[in-house]
């Protein structure tokens, strides 16, 4: 399906948006390959994360007296390489050129020992920079406590920073980077995908109508019954068991074209940021819209008290504050029954409607039942 632009430039925005609703109305639904509406239950990337060090900064790691856990790492780092350090210097140890860091990495499915994944390293004191450091060696392990992959490597930093005399200036993040190719797969994760005799297709945007329509395609270049919609979310795909030719089989029907459902009507609002996006299948009933602004402007003005020369007074400050309130004039816009985006858009552009102003408009459609989409606040 064609995209809808996001309305959080206005009026502009919508203006261009209105222009463009015509030829994406238009348009019939695009057909899409099977590979980009589901995936295939248990084929997984699995999460992983681990604690290290990294070494090698310029003065800009962690603060031992507020971060003592990346001294004690390092201790103990000594300790496993045979490194003991008196007491009296332990307790003194202040480095400045090390960071405790934590360590991300997803783990793609079918990886095995001896690959190579990305990391991502992340600051969790108060080390300034990781700019120019590396990471020592770190398990990475699973949500089963086993670890998976090792990291080490240079930290590449995309920001930059600076500093003198008190004044500073930064692009970007500096208390993370990456380390590309930084990890080695130790373990590979089991999975059930050669085994059974049939798999499961998750539609990642679950649609009754698109899964039976999968379900067709499939049944239509394998034969009947290769496929059951077992409901809006799954189908269930009877494949061959060994696996090269089952292998074979899912990249044949993950080419298959399949026109999916049009999605619901819907409106979605982000009132954090102002954005809201109207899907293009959203009509309104008959109703009558009034908004208008309420502007508070409060004034205070210091003015000089003087007293009488021959009395007992004394000079003072004395506030003086006006409060103006105004009204907008409300404009008034009528709807008829099967009103379409289009002339939403151009209504609302005509007034010269604001984010915050399309947020509460909407919000008051749909409590008055005038809306014919669902809404989702976000």
């Amino acid at each position: 399906m064609p995209s809808i632009p996001r309305l959080h430039r206005w009026p502009a925005a919508l203006a261009a948006l209105s222009l463009l609703l015509a030829t994406l109305v238009a348009q019939p639904a695009r057909a899409m390959a099977i590979r980009d509406l589901v995936s295939v239950q248990g084929v997984r990337t699995n999460q992983l994360v681990g604690y290290g060090l990294v070494v090698g900064l310029s003065g800009t790691g962690d603060q031992a007296t507020q971060v003592p856990y990346t001294t004690q790492s390092l201790l103990n780092m000594f300790q496993r390489l045979g490194i003991n350090l008196p007491a009296s210097v332990a307790q003194n140890l202040q480095p400045k050129d090390l960071a405790a860091v934590m360590v991300t990495a997803s783990l793609p499915p079918f990886s095995l020992p001896g690959q190579k994944i990305n990391v991502t390293v992340s600051a969790v004191g108060n080390a300034s920079s990781l700019a120019g450091g590396t990471l020592l060696m770190t398990p990475l392990k699973g949500a089963d406590s086993q670890t998976y992959a090792v990291a080490q490597g240079n930290v590449v930093v995309s920001g930059y920073g600076a500093s003198s005399g008190g004044s500073s200036t930064q692009v970007n993040f500096l208390t993370a980077g990456t380390v590309p190719n930084g990890a080695t797969v130790e373990r590979s994760v089991p999975n059930a995908f050669d085994q059974g005799p049939s798999l499961t297709l998750a539609l990642d945007t679950p649609s009754f109508g698109t899964a039976a329509r999968i379900a067709s395609r499939i049944n239509q270049s394998f034969g009947a019954d290769t496929a059951t919609a077992l409901n809006a979310g799954s189908v269930q795909v009877r494949a061959p068991l060994s696996p090269g030719a089952r292998t074979a089989f899912l990249g044949e029907l993950q080419g298959l074209d399949v026109t999916p459902e049009a999605p619901p009507a819907k409106v979605v609002i982000d009132a954090r940021s102002g954005t809201v996006v109207l899907g293009q299948n959203v009509t309104l009933g008959a109703c009558a819209v009034a908004h208008g602004n309420l502007s508070v402007t409060i004034n205070t003005s210091y003015e000089v008290s003087q007293p009488n020369p021959l009395g007992a007074g004394q000079t003072a400050v004395v506030p003086k504050t006006n409060v103006k309130a105004k009204a907008g004039k409300a404009e008034l816009l009528m709807f008829r029954p099967g009103v379409t985006l289009e002339a939403v858009v151009r209504a609302l552009n005509a007034v010269g409607a604001s984010p915050s102003d399309l947020i509460a408009i909407v919000q008051a459609m749909k409590q008055a039942g005038a809306l014919h989409a669902q809404l989702d606040v976000i």
